[in-house]
């Protein structure tokens, strides 16, 4: 708890003036509820006992304005401790998701959408309370606590002892139970987790389910994932309900050696009645907010354990380290020395050595899992390799600004990207939108006609995955995204594999135009998409085996003659 409130309680000093009206309302719903409580003195004692006419009509205006008073209080808090915790929680969720998406490619590799849609907005919605109406509960109640403590304490010390050892007396069961809740908490999140990674899988696979008839199978692993979450959400039910019999138990208690020991003293003439029952409304309210506090302390455990989740993400850090060095030349040659590539201790790539000049296109072929995707993915930093060196120009790799690496590097990788937005969006994604940029773009791609005759032509909105376009239209537009980038060095994995025949042909003759002043990557696995390639580089299990030309390849590479002759079969 002590961290939880160390780790939030910075980001207040920006709400300074919205706290203190906030505190001022707490005040307020303080001072109503113990005012509240101590009236009740003078209106047995004056009014119904004294029969105190002037009193008749001063009292009950005290008893309105107490509770405006109440009422104001309670308002006024609220709303400013309400904004105060949501904006903060905005200012989390934003955070959050910056640090996420500095994160290298592995990380998301191997950690579910689903779990990350989870924790940035589930886990952050359980801090949520926590920071903001939760903090404002225990302020406000430990005021009222204070207010109605001091009420009880001026009409009786004596009795007070005994009203008040409850508070003690709770510690050790309450306690047990937070521990409780924290780990169901924990649980909780877990599997509240499991079903958006679940979900999220669904619809992402909607396809291969419909396919396959599957939806039986997801929905009852969905049932699976809802009954787990159903019963760790009851047992959080079961235990924090528990507050309330406990602190109603020793309540009882206390005030039954209360109302035997007053009750003595009224007897006895040692207190009015209106001490009394003055006494006993202050100890009544008091177990209120006890009751509250304690079962707010329980709540906070769910906001413990999703912030350590949340914690946990913040602590995950990026081994791709930019470097200072800005890329504002024009970059001649791209070199490998001695390359070496391992995805967990597995080995990817194995001692690359390449010089790949401007102008140039190295096509990269081979079996799968060969390592041409490794490679490429090197040039953009997704992956640093674990040995050697990649130069452009004089400039290590590594010292180079990634941000400023990235600014000269198009690619279009084998999964095909659409945003839910505009067709110009999707094309100029990341730069500043230029209709005319966008259809010269459009057209190199062979994506123009096809765009114009949609309905709003480049400001038709295209749907999620691009589910509107066909399979080469998406690709189409993928390869204008590239070229609208006007990148010194253009990368195309499988760039046109979704096409037909002719569509290919004629992108491979814009790439052949485009290359020529770019460094150029092509992975193909059709391999009359290469043909007019500088180089070819044959691999195999991670090492280049072979390369030179395609006429070069064919007549001394067994390698590339194995792959021609699949490639004709």
């Amino acid at each position: 708890m002590k961290d939880f409130f160390k780790q939030y309680i910075p980001y207040y000093k920006d709400y300074k003036l919205k706290f203190f009206y906030a505190f001022i309302g707490m005040a307020l719903v303080a001072g109503g509820t113990s005012g509240a409580a101590y009236v009740v003195k003078p209106l047995l004692d004056e009014i119904f006992i004294a029969k105190d006419l002037t009193k008749l009509y001063t009292i009950p205006a005290l008893v309105i304005g107490l509770y405006f008073a109440k009422g104001l209080g309670k308002y006024v808090q609220a709303y400013y401790i309400s904004f105060i915790g949501q904006d903060i929680i905005r200012k989390v969720r934003d955070k959050l998701l910056k640090h996420t998406l500095t994160l290298d490619i592995e990380f998301f590799q191997k950690k579910h959408g689903g779990e990350l849609i989870s924790r940035i907005t589930n886990d952050i919605n359980k801090i949520q309370s926590a920071v903001s109406s939760q903090i404002a509960e225990f302020i406000k109640e430990f005021l009222t606590i204070f207010a109605l403590i001091f009420v009880v304490i001026y009409q009786s010390a004596e009795m007070a002892f005994y009203g008040l050892i409850v508070m003690p007396l709770a510690i050790f069961p309450l306690s047990r139970l937070a521990k409780k809740m924290k780990k169901l908490s924990f649980d909780s999140q877990e599997k509240i987790s499991n079903i958006t990674t679940h979900l999220s899988e669904t619809f992402n696979n909607i396809e291969i389910i419909k396919a396959n008839s599957t939806e039986q199978i997801e929905t009852e692993k969905f049932e699976d994932h809802n009954k787990k979450y159903f019963h760790v959400s009851i047992k959080a039910v079961k235990t924090n309900e528990l507050v309330s019999p406990i602190m109603e138990t020793l309540g009882a208690l206390a005030i039954a050696t209360v109302i035997i020991l007053g009750g003595t003293k009224v007897i006895e003439g040692e207190l009015t009645v209106g001490e009394f029952f003055s006494f006993m409304t202050a100890l009544f309210m008091l177990y209120t907010p006890i009751k509250t506090i304690s079962s707010l302390y329980n709540k906070m455990q769910g906001a413990l354990a999703a912030n350590e989740r949340i914690n946990e993400l913040f602590s995950v850090k990026s081994n791709i380290i930019s470097g200072n060095e800005k890329l504002n030349e024009d970059i001649k040659e791209i070199t490998f020395n001695d390359i070496c590539l391992n995805y967990d201790e597995i080995p990817a790539l194995k001692n690359i050595n390449l010089h790949i000049k401007k102008g140039e296109t190295l096509a990269l072929v081979g079996d799968s899992g060969g390592g041409k995707s490794s490679l490429v993915n090197l040039i953009i930093r997704f992956y640093d390799a674990h040995k050697g060196e990649i130069k452009f120009n004089n400039h290590n790799i590594r010292d180079i600004d990634i941000k400023s690496l990235r600014d000269i590097v198009s690619i279009v990788t084998q999964r095909v990207y659409i945003f839910n937005d505009t067709v110009c969006a999707n094309i100029a994604y990341g730069q500043e939108i230029n209709e005319q940029k966008v259809i010269e773009a459009l057209k190199q791609a062979h994506a123009y006609d096809f765009v114009n005759s949609m309905e709003k032509g480049i400001h038709t909105k295209l749907d999620e995955f691009g589910t509107n376009l066909s399979g080469g239209q998406r690709q189409r537009i993928a390869i204008a995204r590239a070229l609208y980038k006007n990148p010194q060095i253009l990368i195309l994995d499988e760039a046109t594999s979704a096409l037909d025949n002719e569509s290919e042909s004629i992108i491979s003759e814009v790439i052949d135009e485009i290359s020529k002043d770019k460094i150029t990557f092509i992975i193909a696995h059709r391999l009359s998409t290469i043909k007019h390639a500088t180089n070819i580089a044959v691999f195999k299990k991670g090492q280049i085996v072979c390369i030179g030309n395609e006429q070069k390849l064919k007549n001394e590479c067994e390698e590339y003659k194995r792959l021609h002759n699949l490639a004709n079969i």
